[in-house]
């Protein structure tokens, strides 16, 4: 038996919000204690929203619908760079680990933005559009 496969699961922009998810926990695994409802739980919910935007939105039935959920993914990437440099500000991660997870983010940013654009200029319905 085997399970369906979503559309949102084949985008590569979705794929590397998941790898950029699971990096964000690990890293966010050795903060210090005290930050575990604070700051890790913070980054971790941010960061999990840029995926769970896209899967969310991609139930809806409309490219102008999927796009405001394409947004707010867009948007909680935005709120992940608040928590990062609030944990670089703690000392909690170097500033080469910090680089790299703002670029690992950058690319799902640019993504995310040739999506929604495409999106918007594509107006129609999808699920007729398809038949």
């Amino acid at each position: 038996m085997s399970y369906h496969v979503y559309s949102f699961e084949k985008l590569e922009v979705y794929q590397l919000a998941r790898k950029f998810k699971i990096d964000i926990k690990k890293m966010s695994s050795s903060f210090p204690k005290i930050e575990q409802f604070d700051l890790i739980s913070q980054i971790n919910r941010s960061s999990s929203g840029i995926s769970s935007n896209l899967a969310e939105g991609s139930g809806r039935a409309t490219n102008i619908d999927q796009a405001r959920f394409t947004n707010m993914a867009y948007a909680t990437g935005l709120e992940t760079i608040d928590h990062l440099t609030t944990a670089l500000d703690m000392e909690y991660i170097t500033k080469e680990k910090y680089s790299e997870i703002r670029i690992q983010r950058d690319a799902i940013m640019n993504k995310l933005n040739a999506l929604y654009k495409y999106q918007i200029i594509n107006k129609d319905n999808l699920k007729n559009h398809n038949k």
